[in-house]
């Protein structure tokens, strides 16, 4: 095996910019390090108080945001200052969600990371330390967690996103997920009526002659499917109550939604109960 020598450089002196490292991390979320699912919710957007997140990134299977702010060079205050805001902003706006700060930076100086350590007893704040290393074939960037939250703690559906295909979700979903999916739509087709199913980067939608009223999350290494229904939000919590009964988990997503984890064992064994659900949502996505 041959042993390659990688020289670090700072981004800029590469002739490169912040929104080139943006744009990488839009191409790629898993780059900074959160997991395959986590999927960018949001590109620098605009908050109500004044200025941009970099980055809101979404785990749907945790249900939780990550506000993040990238900065090239040197960590310093400002961004320190402007990541915890967008963080409170976020989680006051979607509180049924868990929310994490980020910071991103290629220099964290020991300073400013004494800081952040104690602005993390009572914020969920990550710090990332991210190192450009260049090659004779091209660059290697290369995210380094160098503070880790203690835990806090669990929205909107989000943005569709832009429009994809079936085979994007086949090749980005496990194909036990996608088997979920199909068996979904196929009792909504045989059971409720005929189904428009939309398959977007952030979800797959699926409604029929009114609005949507589930949306699919197929995970990429779980056996299982993440299900989010509009229950309506007098009936969510007595919804709830009976679904987990029935499904080891089942949580409010948003005051009418609900997430459910749904697997191929858990569909054939409670077919009924899921098919009531869904009558129940689509009737509602037709009458309002």
């Amino acid at each position: 095996m041959q042993l390659i020598k990688a020289t670090v450089i700072r981004i800029r002196d590469l002739g490169l910019d912040e929104k080139w490292l943006q744009d990488k991390i839009e191409e790629d979320p898993g780059l900074v390090g959160f997991g395959a699912d986590v999927q960018v919710f949001r590109r620098e957007k605009k908050i109500a108080s004044g200025g941009r997140i970099d980055f809101v990134l979404s785990d749907t299977a945790q249900e939780r945001h990550f506000e993040v702010e990238v900065m090239l060079g040197t960590l310093d205050e400002s961004h320190i200052i402007r990541t915890i805001e967008y963080w409170d902003l976020e989680r006051q706006r979607y509180p049924d969600l868990e929310h994490r700060a980020v910071i991103v930076a290629e220099e964290i100086t020991s300073r400013f990371f004494n800081v952040i350590r104690l602005l993390n007893r009572a914020v969920p704040l990550i710090a990332i330390q991210l190192n450009a290393l260049k090659l004779d074939s091209g660059i290697i960037l290369q995210f380094t967690k160098v503070l880790d939250i203690r835990q806090e703690a669990g929205p909107e559906i989000e943005p569709a996103g832009d429009p994809v295909n079936r085979a994007f979700w086949d090749k980005r979903g496990s194909a036990a997920s996608m088997e979920v999916v199909d068996q979904l739509v196929t009792l909504i087709q045989k059971t409720i009526g005929q189904p428009r199913v939309t398959y977007n980067k952030n979800h797959i939608a699926i409604g029929t002659t009114g609005t949507n009223f589930c949306w699919l999350h197929p995970p990429k290494e779980a056996p299982h499917l993440h299900v989010r229904v509009r229950s309506g939000e007098e009936g969510r919590d007595s919804t709830i109550q009976k679904l987990s009964d029935v499904f080891p988990y089942v949580r409010p997503f948003q005051s009418d939604i609900i997430t459910i984890k749904l697997s191929t064992k858990d569909l054939k064994e409670n077919t009924l109960v899921v098919e009531t659900l869904l009558r129940e949502c689509e009737e509602r996505s037709r009458t309002g």
